[in-house]
Order: C-alpha cells, then sequence, then structure tokens
C-alpha cells in the first residue's frame, strides 16, 4: 500500500499524477540530500557507534574512494549482523534539515509548477528509505545516487554511480554530467524550463551550480563547502558565477523566495 504524505503534513500527492495532456513544469528544483534536505551526512548517522576495525575508523586511504570506502564499511557491518531492518531504521531517523517541512509543504502545494529532482552522493537505499518516512518521497520525479540494495546475505552492497573524466569531482559521481544529461533528456520531451533552481551544501554542489545561467538561481546553504566556493569564485573571477546567490540557514527561506517568485510571474 503506498504511504501517503502525511509526514510532512503535505496533502495526497499521488492523485492526478501523470494524467495526459499536463502543462510541463516551470520551473526545474535539484537538491542535494546530505547536510541539505537531511541535518546530517547519511554514511556518519550509519557508521556512529559502530565497532569498525582501525582501517574503517580512518576514513579512505591509500587512493580509496569516499564512495569505496563506504562500500567496505556497509559490508562490514553486515558481516558483523547488522541487519535491513535496523539500517533502514537509522536512515529514517536522521532528522530533515530546518525549513525542510515547510519547504516539501510549499512544493506540494504547487506540483504542477516545480519539477524536483535528487541528485546525490549518498545511495539509493537510504534516500528512498528517508523521503519515504517523510512522506515526500512522491515529490520527485527522479533520484540521482549510488545504487545500493541488499544481497543475499542482508548486506547492503554499494557500488558507483557512473564514470566521468571531471577533474574536480569524486571518480564515482559528477553532478554537472547528471544536471546536463537531464537537462538534455527533458529537453527530448519538449520540457523546457525558464529557470534552474539548485539546492545544495556541498563541494560537489558547486560543480554543478557552475553551469547555471544568469536566470538560475543557486541555494547554498550558509556557511557550508558550496556557499565558500560561491564566495571565493566571486571574488577570484567577477561574473564567472552567473546564477544568482540565495545563501540559506532554514528551507523555510527558499520557500518564501520560491513563493515571490511565483507572484513575479516569471
Amino acid at each position: 500500500m503506498r504511504r501517503c504524505c502525511q509526514g510532512v503534513g503535505l496533502p495526497c500527492l499521488f492523485k492526478g499524477a501523470g494524467m495526459a495532456g499536463a502543462r510541463p513544469p516551470r520551473f526545474l528544483l535539484v537538491f542535494d540530500f546530505d547536510e541539505t534536505i537531511v541535518d546530517e551526512n547519511s554514511d556518519d548517522s550509519v557508521l556512529r557507534g559502530r565497532a569498525l576495525p582501525e582501517p574503517l575508523r580512518q576514513g579512505p586511504r591509500g587512493g580509496c574512494s569516499y564512495n569505496e570506502h563506504m562500500r567496505r564499511a556497509l559490508a562490514h557491518l553486515g558481516e558483523q549482523g547488522v541487519r535491513p531492518a535496523e539500517l533502514r531504521a537509522v536512515y529514517e531517523n536522521i532528522p530533515l534539515s530546518p525549513g525542510v517541512p515547510e519547504l516539501f509543504q510549499f512544493l506540494g502545494r504547487h506540483r504542477e509548477l516545480f519539477e524536483l529532482v535528487l541528485i546525490s552522493d549518498a545511495n539509493t537505499f537510504g534516500i528512498e528509505a528517508k523521503l519515504r518516512a517523510a512522506g515526500a518521497r512522491s515529490l520527485f520525479r527522479k533520484i540521482f545516487s549510488n545504487p545500493a540494495g541488499f544481497d543475499r546475505r542482508g548486506v547492503l552492497t554499494l557500488g558507483p554511480y557512473h564514470s566521468h573524466a571531471c577533474p574536480r569531482c569524486p571518480p564515482n559521481m559528477c553532478k554537472r554530467k547528471i544536471l546536463g544529461e537531464y537537462l538534455a533528456e527533458r529537453a527530448l520531451d519538449d520540457a523546457e524550463f525558464q529557470r534552474v533552481l539548485y539546492v545544495g551544501d556541498g563541494a560537489n554542489d558547486f560543480c554543478p551550480a557552475g553551469m547555471l545561467t544568469a536566470a538560475d538561481v543557486a541555494f547554498p546553504r550558509k556557511g557550508y563547502p558550496m556557499h565558500r566556493l560561491i564566495q571565493e569564485s566571486q571574488e577570484k573571477q567577477p561574473g564567472a558565477f552567473q546564477a544568482a546567490v540565495v545563501p540559506w540557514e532554514s528551507a523555510a527561506e527558499v520557500a518564501r523566495y520560491l513563493q515571490e517568485l511565483l507572484r513575479r510571474k516569471c
């Protein structure tokens, strides 16, 4: 049975979804997950308080990518008897960032205007679990993240999302490549967005935000790496970062900006 959207006070978002002849949304809203939708790094949440061997406690070393480090850490947890239900409960209980429930409520009321996608270097299992627990999964048209699922032993396996040639991004994921391919795909569907709106926090969100145009808006979490990198870019090369920049401490500030955007009808 489908779980409805009561977790964040949303009206049912399944009704009328995908109706034939519906006009394409006017805005594409792109979200990160860790420390953006949720107020923690979900990998840290899963590993917190676990008895890990010394190499895993020290983090990625010797050319090992972070994605590969987490693959090994999750495999270790499974071998130690940590079951799927326990991991799911961890993801479900990660707190949402301040203002995210209010932002989701706003987007639920204006579903026809905003197309939502999520691009995250976390994993599909954890993201799906949290969004469903929050009653917000149906808001998102697409989730791009590292594939994750349980094998026959009940071990959560993790893979890389893709390969790419971007020198700025980790080897398993370039969000700029994902966003560019998605926009090209949607253009083939005749979905041309008036603006792209990007909400994130991390250094790997700076790379895709750099492809935004002057019509678009970047919403970096205030004081986090994405925000600092944008500021540094603007200081070193004024005008190189084209999008409008709206830092936020509470995602309710994002909702208020979007409300004003709708009032201006642009």
